[in-house]
């Protein structure tokens, strides 16, 4: 099928043909005929599918078929998304498909000075692209309404609710029009999300182009065992591998990305982390950085896992694993997009095991071991002390536990090729 199949008016087919489309993604596909009709739509899609598409470009058909002639633009339509980088991201896309169109979007969040977005506010403009936060700030201030809002978009909701989001969408759904078309994309659908799309749509169309929760088939994925302590050396040795161009590295803290940039300079390896405490500019300069190739390894934190969209990003590196086995389909989502190959690696020390039994378990997939590198996995499971204990032990030593001061954790003998 090819774009032309889906009744898409010619000033976006020529945006989109200039972009260097021509075949629909399935989740295009599908959904751009549900929302031409304008009816609410349930998503359900993984990153890297071609979902910004297939609610902008029906959007902006909508839109230009009733098209405003007043002097100031109203906003018609609002898509809501949980990180700054994905508002970048959509926005670009806003801008490119509706090139033809002379429809206007701006995007709104925070981090930055204010003033230009609200001096595009001022001006007017059809589309609004926002992160919750600043878009409540602004609202308050009294920059905008959203009594106009005919469409409403919450993109990447699961996301939205892991990030503490949810008081601020409820706010935003108690300002909108009871009269509106609704789209909901979510990547996962656990039942708290199924729940929230059920007081935001009404009688809607449901797309799910992969199972719910999935990886992507096509992305090579593979666990390496490690000590904690020996991870930044098997970066390095990974890195040595000249065939890794650039690689996207995802730690869980905005401490720890830092502390790994700093490692990896230090190996004369050009890094740069991309996280919260970083300055919108910036985050923008080392995403532009790592998209030309001038950065090799990009080092971020999970709010980061969304927003970033490479082309040809081959390799994601999982540091540490992350404790919501949701998010590891979001991380390593950012490879392997639009049919391109990727490889996912992840290391993971003895305590979080757990997760990566959540994540296997999550994704219904066993993740291959790679045994032969050099720094194998040899505390197999440290144990913390419950609290009531730490400080109190004698001079008398167990035969599996090794002698040293009380920081020692306990061992259990358990083979060395245990997970």
């Amino acid at each position: 099928m090819l774009f032309q199949s889906l009744n898409i008016i010619e000033s976006i087919l020529k945006a989109v043909k200039e972009e260097g489309y021509t075949t629909p993604t399935p989740i295009q596909e599908q959904s751009i005929p549900i929302v031409l009709q304008g009816t609410d739509l349930l998503g359900c899609a993984q990153t890297g599918t071609g979902k910004t598409a297939a609610f902008a470009i029906p959007i902006l058909q909508i839109l230009s078929a009733n098209k405003t002639y007043e002097k100031k633009r109203r906003v018609r339509s609002l898509i809501v998304t949980p990180t700054r980088e994905l508002a970048i991201q959509i926005g670009e896309s806003f801008k490119a498909y509706g090139r033809h169109t002379g429809l206007t979007c701006t995007v709104i969040f925070g981090g930055v000075n204010q003033n230009p977005q609200t001096a595009a506010l001022r001006i007017g403009v059809d589309i609004v692209i926002a992160t919750p936060g600043r878009l409540l700030d602004l609202m308050n201030q009294g920059h905008l309404t959203l009594r106009d809002v005919e469409i409403f978009v919450l993109d990447e909701a699961d996301r939205m609710l892991d990030m503490g989001f949810i008081h601020d969408v409820k706010k935003l759904l108690a300002v909108l029009p009871k009269k509106r078309q609704s789209l909901f994309f979510s990547a996962t659908m656990p039942p708290e999300i199924v729940k929230l799309a059920g007081t935001i749509l009404n009688n809607p169309s449901k797309v799910a182009v992969t199972p719910v929760s999935s990886t992507v088939d096509i992305i090579k994925q593979y666990v390496y065992f490690v000590d904690k302590g020996n991870k930044n050396a098997l970066l390095i040795d990974i890195l040595k591998d000249k065939n890794i161009k650039t690689a996207l590295v995802f730690t869980r803290t905005k401490h720890g990305a830092d502390k790994v940039v700093k490692i990896l300079l230090k190996h004369d390896i050009k890094a740069e982390a991309i996280h919260g405490n970083k300055a919108q500019n910036a985050r923008q300069r080392a995403l532009t950085n790592f998209k030309a190739q001038t950065t090799r390894v990009l080092v971020a934190t999970d709010i980061a896992a969304r927003g970033i969209d490479v082309d040809d990003l081959e390799y994601v590196i999982n540091y540490e694993m992350s404790n919501v086995a949701e998010t590891y389909v979001h991380r390593i989502g950012r490879t392997g997009r639009a049919g391109a190959k990727g490889t996912a690696l992840s290391f993971c020390d003895a305590e979080e095991k757990e997760y990566l039994r959540d994540i296997e378990k999550l994704i219904s997939k066993k993740i291959p071991t790679i045994d032969n590198h050099p720094f194998p996995l040899m505390d197999h499971n440290p144990v913390k002390e419950p609290k009531h204990q730490q400080g109190r032990r004698n001079s008398s030593r167990h035969e599996n536990k090794p002698a040293g001061n009380d920081n020692h954790k306990k061992w259990y003998g358990k083979p060395r090729n245990a997970r």
